[in-house]
């Protein structure tokens, strides 16, 4: 048997609820460190650009830098 503990509606205490408080916090920094050419290519077919490979190695640069910046 379970045991039920009955108590009075003014003594319930109402909270919205936030899903934030169930979900654990990570650190933005440490997600990504580096992005690959693949992952450049695939992005710029996405969004239907035209790209040759030295544009694709000065953007990976690029990336690179500013995610270690961050």
């Amino acid at each position: 048997m379970k045991k039920v503990e009955i108590v009075k509606i003014n003594e319930i205490e109402v909270k919205p609820f936030r899903l934030n408080d169930f979900i654990e916090k990570k650190d933005k920094t440490s997600s990504m460190e580096t992005v690959s050419k693949k992952e450049i290519k695939h992005l710029a077919k996405k969004l239907g650009l035209v790209y040759d490979d030295k544009q694709i190695q000065f953007t990976k640069k690029l990336m690179v830098a500013y995610l270690a910046k961050r």
